[in-house]
């Protein structure tokens, strides 16, 4: 069965998001982790998005979409988002995992919110990042009170990619207006601009709520 091409979209960009984690947790676990142990912490993570990756894949292909030209629409500007917050060290890594994904991912699981339930039931599977979130905070808050230099740039980084998150969610939607549609009707009631500002407050009280959980 077809589905309605915002669907389709917001699951391969969802689908794409995963496996671009699942590479970019894998090369910090190797090039910035500075121990064996939060290697081996940080791949057993990379795993998990992977297999993430693989259940949107499967359900690409089970609504009738082929996975790799779905994901393909989002290569681009997912690929410059990494291109352009490349963390220079493993706390960065940490703060980008925890704070910059999570305001990314938030965006698509706000569009999720009135589909079908076993899309919405999917999506809500794959965004859980409590073991993520859990192992990024006690590193940064361990890092930071080692060197509590490290929490105002850190902060700086953060507020880096909260901008530069929100940036590509706005252009990908402006390129997808199927998708865009979804993010306008899982807003509150009212004009279609009122809608995406609150949208956005929203996305903003929630990377408020990462930052203070990091201390910075």
């Amino acid at each position: 069965m077809k589905e309605s091409p915002g669907v389709v979209d917001l699951l391969a960009v969802l689908a794409y998001a995963e496996l671009s984690a699942y590479a970019r947790m894998t090369e910090d676990a190797t090039t910035l982790a500075p121990s064996l142990a939060d290697r081996a912490a940080l791949s057993e993570l990379a795993v998990a998005e992977y297999a993430h990756f693989r259940l949107l894949r499967d359900r690409l292909a089970e609504l009738g979409a082929d996975p790799g030209e779905a994901m393909a629409r989002f290569v681009a500007a997912l690929d410059a988002w990494h291109a352009q917050t490349r963390p220079a060290d493993w706390l960065q890594a940490l703060v980008k995992t925890y704070v910059g994904d999570g305001i990314a991912l938030d965006f698509y699981r706000e569009a999720a919110r009135h589909l079908e339930p076993s899309i919405g039931k999917l999506v809500d599977e794959v965004l859980v990042d409590e073991a993520r979130s859990r192992f990024a905070v006690e590193r940064v808050r361990a890092g930071i009170e080692a060197d509590p230099t490290a929490g105002g740039r850190l902060a700086l980084w953060a507020r880096r990619l909260v901008g530069e998150a929100l940036s590509q969610g706005q252009q990908v939607a402006a390129a997808r207006p199927e998708l865009a549609m979804l993010l306008v009707e899982s807003a509150p009631a009212g004009g279609e601009t009122s809608d995406i500002s609150r949208l956005f407050a929203t996305l903003t009280e929630a990377h408020n709520k990462r930052m203070a959980a990091l201390g910075i």
